[in-house]
């Protein structure tokens, strides 16, 4: 299975990551298959730079991101999480 993580390059005390879609067998920082991202949580804010094209083409694929790289990507505007038809607000005023 592919997924959409973090790829720490940062030394001790300054910690960087790529964003990259790697298999799930692969160590954290690992073998990868591309690199798709940055993100800097130092800066003031935190600097994110993304390849939209290339996210939307793995999610596309069935990679499935991590829990931290789906809040980088959601705060960014570019990641929506299907929802089931029953969470919708039609359906809750019904019930």
């Amino acid at each position: 299975m592919v997924k959409i993580r973090l790829f720490r390059v940062g030394g001790r005390s300054k910690p960087f990551y790529r964003i990259v879609a790697a298999d799930s067998r692969f160590p954290r920082s690992g073998r990868f298959i591309e690199r798709i991202g940055s993100y800097d949580p130092k800066g003031d804010p935190a600097r994110v730079s993304l390849k939209m094209d290339r996210i939307r083409y793995w999610l596309e694929k069935g990679a499935q991101p991590s829990k931290t790289v789906e809040v980088i990507i959601r705060k960014e505007g570019y990641y929506r999480k299907q929802e089931s038809p029953d969470s919708g607000p039609e359906r809750r005023e019904a019930k």
